[in-house]
């Protein structure tokens, strides 16, 4: 039987929610990779966070960012007056040491460890272990592309605004997140971080909830495309903007992409108004990937 676009987009909102065995993987290997690190580095706590912690992650469990936060000894040794590579590079080969050269990556702020699910590079389970240290109520951790070496963070504040704005929203602001995440995952990220996406929907996503997911997402994805040449502040007024990562060229890229996304949704609507109801899903699965069921 055909899906109306309200079960479809439901269907497609309730796939992207990570399973529990998923979320139990997450919790274990985060205790395995914390006991890896603190055989070489002391630590004073360690928690997931990212959009995993704000529940607006997407499948597959791609970097999941945990937060080690050093204990306060290992300042004079990776903090006072070292460049962030210092501890970056150390993290990096504790990780090396334990999972092996091919698994494990140095990012800008953080070192990704990469696991695979039965050889399949499309089951691939990675997270940005990102080490930190407290600094009064928040934390500071190191970040390469800076003058400074290291930015002001707090992903807690990060996290209450995200789930102000999900409770605001009717409780559909999160799972429209995902939608829009997932369908910049299938266009290979012309959006980057992915945390922009979910930034400008802190703004652009204005309560209440209309009702349509279609109509919703179709104002956030011509809306983003005005907008995606502004600053987009850290949402907890701490570090860099959070589209600092992108160059002009890019983002007239993702403009494109922005814009695009929002006439084929304007697509698939008019086919549903005009009874073509099977196009209008098939058009809405261009959009968003196969997650985006037609029946």
């Amino acid at each position: 039987m055909m899906l109306t676009t309200e079960e479809a987009f439901r269907k497609f909102k309730t796939g992207l929610e990570l399973t529990l065995g998923e979320q139990d993987d997450a919790a274990r290997r985060q205790k395995e990779i914390r006991g890896v690190v603190a055989k070489s580095l002391k630590l004073q706590t360690d928690f997931l966070t990212g959009s995993y912690k704000r529940d607006t992650k997407t499948k597959r469990l791609k970097d999941v960012d945990i937060f080690c936060v050093l204990h306060d000894d290992e300042r004079p040794t990776y903090r006072n007056g070292k460049h962030p590579s210092v501890v970056l590079n150390k993290l990096e080969q504790v990780l090396v040491d334990e999972y092996g050269r091919d698994k494990v990556e140095q990012q800008r702020r953080s070192v990704c460890v990469k696991f695979w699910k039965n050889g399949e590079d499309d089951k691939v389970m990675s997270f940005d272990v990102v080490p930190a240290f407290t600094k009064g109520e928040n934390y500071e951790i190191p970040d390469t592309k800076i003058a400074q070496g290291w930015t002001n963070t707090n992903p807690t504040i990060h996290a209450d605004k995200a789930t102000a704005a999900h409770a605001a929203f009717g409780q559909e602001w999160k799972g429209i997140v995902r939608m829009v995440k997932r369908w910049n995952r299938e266009k290979d990220k012309p959006v980057k971080p992915s945390f922009l996406l979910e930034v400008m929907a802190l703004d652009i996503l204005r309560p209440p909830f209309g009702r349509k997911f279609e109509y919703e997402i179709m104002s956030y994805f011509k809306t983003a495309a005005e907008r995606i040449f502004d600053a987009w502040p850290d949402p907890a007024g701490l570090g860099p903007p959070v589209c600092d990562g992108m160059t002009d060229s890019e983002k007239r890229t993702a403009q494109a992409a922005l814009n695009q996304a929002a006439e084929d949704l304007r697509t698939a609507i008019n086919l549903t108004r005009s009874g073509n109801q099977g196009e209008a899903l098939r058009k809405y699965q261009q959009i968003f990937g196969p997650l985006f069921r037609m029946s």
